[in-house]
């Protein structure tokens, strides 16, 4: 073959087209959760109000039998007067977070005060743990609209809800507890309790060895966070169009929803202990 013919055969075959990268799905933080979309049966197990001199210890020994991780979300006057508990928590792995000093309705106060009751109790955490919490609940799960921004931009915080709630501060009982929670928990949930209630610590070996008993994984909120995966696209909503219904069917009957159920509320109702 003369270089000619070499050349021109050359150029014939077509060169191998270079693979497009995969693209991959990045999921953007958010500044407020009540649930983390996961692909893994991860949960987040929460107690408020704390912490107890003497029930949040305890919750700690089984805690410790069991090896999990949970997140506390305690209040300032409390860790004022408990502060070797916290610091204990904190040292056996647990995340603290932020539930303001004193407990009161958020949403009723001004923005110093709210101001001054996020930055006692972070000044105050972090002087026994060492470090300021990034979790932030507020009492009642009650903020507006206007503290649901400029509380994230100031402190840094994530604000932390919930999607199950077992109504445990009305002391229904420690197998009441247990059932709630067992029937509301899903994969990517944070589920709601308070180590200042004596039922709810004698709720918590039943509940937790049967959560472990359906294979879920405990992890601290910031972990099921970082566990998060892209949510599925919803499907398009379908519009019945004018003169679209088959012939002699009435337009109103084109398209039947089906029924889905109801997603969990993202604010709670205010309630004495949440």
């Amino acid at each position: 073959m003369t270089e000619s013919a070499s050349l021109q055969a050359e150029e014939a075959t077509p060169s191998p087209t270079p693979e497009a990268p995969k693209a991959t799905t990045v999921v953007q933080p958010k500044s407020l959760y009540s649930y983390v979309h996961v692909d893994q049966p991860y949960i987040a197990l929460t107690f408020d109000d704390g912490p107890h001199k003497t029930l949040t210890p305890k919750l700690l020994d089984l805690l410790a039998s069991r090896h999990i991780k949970v997140t506390f979300f305690v209040l300032g006057e409390c860790v004022q007067e408990n502060s070797d508990i916290l610091a204990r928590a904190a040292r056996e792995g647990h995340e603290i977070g932020n539930h303001s000093w004193s407990h009161p309705q958020l949403n009723h106060l001004s923005d110093d005060a709210v101001r001054s009751q996020l930055k006692r109790t972070d000044d105050l955490i972090k002087s026994v743990i060492g470090h300021h919490p990034t979790l932030f609940r507020p009492p009642y799960g009650a903020l507006t609209a206007k503290e649901k921004k400029w509380i994230p931009e100031e402190f840094g915080y994530r604000i932390i809800l919930w999607d199950v709630d077992p109504l445990d501060w009305k002391d229904p009982g420690p197998a009441a507890v247990t059932n709630r929670i067992l029937r509301e928990t899903r994969p990517g949930s944070i589920i709601l309790s308070h180590d200042i209630h004596r039922g709810t610590i004698e709720a918590m070996p039943a509940t937790i060895d049967q959560l472990l008993a359906k294979n879920y994984k405990f992890v601290t909120v910031s972990e099921l966070i970082d566990h998060a995966t892209p949510e599925p696209p919803k499907p398009a909503k379908k519009s019945a169009a004018a003169g679209s219904s088959p012939a002699g069917s009435p337009a109103s009957h084109a398209i039947a929803p089906a029924l889905t159920p109801a997603a969990p509320s993202t604010v709670a109702s205010p309630s004495p202990n949440h």
